[in-house]
C-alpha cells in the first residue's frame, strides 16, 4: 500500500477517513482515551436519557439497512448527534441485572447468568446492527479487554 493510513474492513484496505469515527477499541482504549482527554465515559443511565432527551430517530441512524457497512463522519461541531448505530458505545458501567430481575428457569437462565459478570455495557447499535433490534433502553455487553465489531467511543464531562 502507498504512505497514507488504511483501515481495513467489509471492502478491503480503504484510506483512513480522519472525520471517521473510531472503532474495534477496548473498554480500556476507550477509557483511557476519555481521561487522557480530560473527560470520561458516559454512565449507562446518561446515555439512555441522552437518547430520550434529544429523541434521537432511528430512521436517521447508520444501521445494517443502510448498506453502508462501515462508521460514517460525524460533524465537527461537539453536540449530541449520531447516539445510534455507526459504533457501539462504551460505557463506564459494569453489565449487571436491572433491579427486581430473575432469570428464567432452564436453558435460559444459564445464559443469561453468565453474562452478568466481569462485562461492561455499550449502547447505540452499530453499522451492521439491524434497525428493528435496536430501541434506546436496548444494552449490549463485552469483556472490557475485547475489541469487538465497531466498538467504540462517546465522551462525557461534568459540569
Amino acid at each position: 500500500l502507498d504512505q497514507q493510513w488504511h483501515s481495513f474492513g467489509f471492502s478491503g484496505a480503504q484510506p483512513l477517513l480522519p472525520s471517521a469515527p473510531v472503532c474495534h477499541i477496548s473498554y480500556y482504549e476507550a477509557d483511557a482515551y476519555a481521561r487522557w482527554a480530560g473527560k470520561r465515559l458516559p454512565r449507562e443511565q446518561e446515555w439512555e436519557y441522552a437518547t430520550n432527551l434529544t429523541q434521537t430517530p432511528l430512521q436517521q441512524a447508520n444501521f445494517l439497512e443502510q448498506h453502508i457497512w462501515q462508521p460514517t463522519a460525524c460533524s465537527s461541531k461537539p453536540n449530541m448527534e449520531k447516539l445510534f448505530g455507526d459504533v457501539w458505545e462504551w460505557c463506564q458501567s459494569p453489565f449487571s441485572a436491572y433491579p427486581g430481575f430473575k432469570p428464567a428457569q432452564g436453558a435460559l437462565a444459564e445464559y443469561n447468568g453468565k453474562f452478568m459478570a466481569n462485562q461492561f455495557v455499550l449502547r447505540g447499535g452499530s453499522c451492521v446492527s439491524a434497525r428493528q433490534q435496536l430501541r434506546s433502553s436496548y444494552r449490549n455487553f463485552f469483556h472490557p479487554q475485547q475489541r469487538w465489531q465497531f466498538s467504540g467511543i462517546r465522551l462525557a464531562e461534568d459540569q
